[in-house]
């Protein structure tokens, strides 16, 4: 029912690198970091080769504002590029890609005081995120960031043998598991640590 494998070559760990695409026929380059089947389906565990970021905005009234996430519908033309060209300035270049935006680049280092410190970034529900930089357009505030924690992303191999995103009933199907999955990623990570 269940077998896994780590992608090794010579011994030696490579990155094999797939393209997923959405509906919308947007690709994410993204590297293979763990294969497994389950009842003779194929599944990859992907990571973008580029970083994933969120572009965020505040609601609320100025005492009270929250900061909430963009969904890709609301990120129109215009907005993704004002986003782009402040993103350029500091080297980044800013993609449309399926499931996320990304940004090819060196991103700037954070250090954990830094990090600590800053109050703009957004709390609560969110996970930890890193500062990019923030732009006005149409006289509202907007800020770019990145998650800190890798955003993995499950597909399935098709008969085709291409990638492709899970549907929901495939997700739930798969969620009894994927707390095994995670426990083979873990160790795998400690095993090429040492």
């Amino acid at each position: 029912m269940f077998s896994s494998q780590s992608p090794k070559e010579n011994g030696r760990p490579y990155v094999e690198t797939v393209t997923l695409t959405d509906e919308t026929g947007r690709a994410l380059l993204c590297s293979v970091e763990h294969t497994f089947e389950i009842d003779g389906q194929e599944y990859l565990l992907l990571l973008p080769v580029d970083t994933p970021v969120e572009i965020f905005t505040w609601v609320g009234n100025e005492d009270d504002q929250e900061p909430v996430p963009l969904e890709d519908g609301q990120i129109d033309d215009e907005l993704f590029s004002t986003a782009k060209a402040v993103l350029a300035e500091q080297n980044l270049i800013l993609k449309r890609t399926a499931i996320t935006l990304t940004v090819e680049g060196e991103l700037p280092e954070v250090s954990d005081e830094e990090f600590e410190d800053d109050d703009d970034v957004p709390e609560g529900d969110y996970e930890e995120l890193q500062w990019l930089a923030s732009f006005y357009h149409k006289e509202q505030e907007f800020a770019v960031y990145t998650p800190l924690d890798p955003l993995f992303i499950l597909a399935r191999i098709n008969a085709m043998g291409k990638p492709e995103l899970l549907s929901p009933e495939e997700i739930k199907y798969l969620e009894p598991i994927l707390p095994t999955i995670e426990g083979i990623i873990q160790d795998r990570l400690f095993e090429d640590m040492e």
